[in-house]
């Protein structure tokens, strides 16, 4: 919820052939407030039509979209599609229920482009998880690189994709910034900790991160995802900590979900390649590197843009969708076949 990225790929839906520069346009404050406001309760969101809430989301969207091709210089006609994701309030694969806000014919009559939207409802309909849906695009980003690699996506959840050939491995690791972001802004009133420096300051309470690693969700067997606040009530414990303290020991439990994704993997990576805001926390970083025994980088250091990482891949995936390619496949999401999927809107 930190706002809405916009980005362009240009691809056949196999190889990607290039990726544009992406910008970030942030939600209204009060539009933001509503949003955590629904995401924080989950009874609404499975059961409320949130209309008016649905048509701003969508609008905000649209606008982001409309100034970007503006902002950007493209040519509109040279847009083919509009891959948009929407605004996740609800993830339930094991009711089958998904929920991204997300009005696509009202966002394809207002650009005036295809639009493709509803990503994951087929796969959570067929019983899959419904993410990560990054995977497929990862592989066609790293083709090429000594194998295995591990492709890091540190978001307000983390997940990984484990890539070794023709075997492709994807789950959601456990908590990245989702966490630490929202105990900082609680303690201190900032958005988040920057460059890790509050965290850096404190010790780990190591009693405390044993306690959350022991969640079950890291002995479960991939495919698997996670929503956004899974871990919360667990994480209250840090509360009595100082605010140093608690946010190293956040970070501390971070590394450790994440660190215990190899016990999922085929083989060792041979390198970690990082995606996602996680990525510019130096502290989390260094303490990554540390415990890997691998190489750590941004997918910066092979020419990646890991700010829109995320966004090329839906531009990537409406690709797809229109293709009638897969979107998911069994080792990402645990849906029982390669599986299409997507809305496809064209403007009236």
């Amino acid at each position: 919820m930190d706002g809405i990225d916009v980005s362009w790929v240009t691809s056949d839906g196999e190889t990607v052939a290039e990726t544009g520069p992406g910008r970030t346009y942030a939600y209204d404050p009060a539009l933001r407030a509503r949003l955590v406001a629904v995401a924080a309760d989950p009874d609404r969101a499975l059961t409320d039509p949130l209309s008016d809430l649905e048509r701003d989301v969508t609008d905000a969207h649209t606008r982001a979209v409309a100034s970007f091709i503006a902002e950007a210089g493209l040519e509109k006609d040279r847009v083919d599609f509009v891959g948009l994701h929407g605004q996740t309030v609800c993830h339930r694969p094991e009711k089958r229920f998904t929920r991204q806000l997300c009005d696509a014919a009202r966002a394809a009559a207002s650009l005036q482009i295809t639009v493709v939207a509803a990503f994951r409802q087929a796969d959570v309909a067929a019983g899959g998880q419904g993410a990560p849906l990054a995977p497929i695009y990862h592989r066609a980003l790293v083709a090429g690189r000594p194998a295995p690699v591990a492709v890091l996506n540190w978001g307000g959840v983390g997940n990984v994709t484990y890539i070794d050939g023709d075997t492709i491995l994807a789950f959601d690791t456990g908590p990245a910034s989702a966490l630490i972001d929202d105990f900082v802004a609680r303690r201190t009133g900032a958005a988040f900790d920057a460059d890790g420096r509050l965290a850096a300051t404190g010790t780990a309470d190591r009693g405390l991160v044993a306690d959350l690693m022991a969640d079950p969700s890291f002995t479960e067997t991939p495919p698997k995802s996670l929503d956004r606040n899974h871990f919360h009530t667990r994480a209250q414990a840090v509360e009595t900590l100082s605010d140093a303290d608690g946010a190293a020991t956040l970070a501390a439990f971070t590394v450790a979900a994440t660190l215990a994704a190899r016990d999922h993997f085929p083989n060792p990576p041979r390198e970690w390649l990082v995606a996602g805001g996680g990525r510019h926390n130096r502290f989390l970083m260094e303490r990554l590197q540390a415990g890997a025994g691998v190489p750590v980088s941004p997918v910066e250091a092979i020419g990646l843009d890991g700010d829109f990482l995320e966004t090329q891949c839906f531009a990537y995936l409406a690709i797809r969708s229109h293709l009638g390619l897969a979107l998911s496949l069994p080792t990402t999401t645990g849906v029982p076949k390669p599986m299409p999927g997507g809305q496809t809107v064209s403007p009236p």
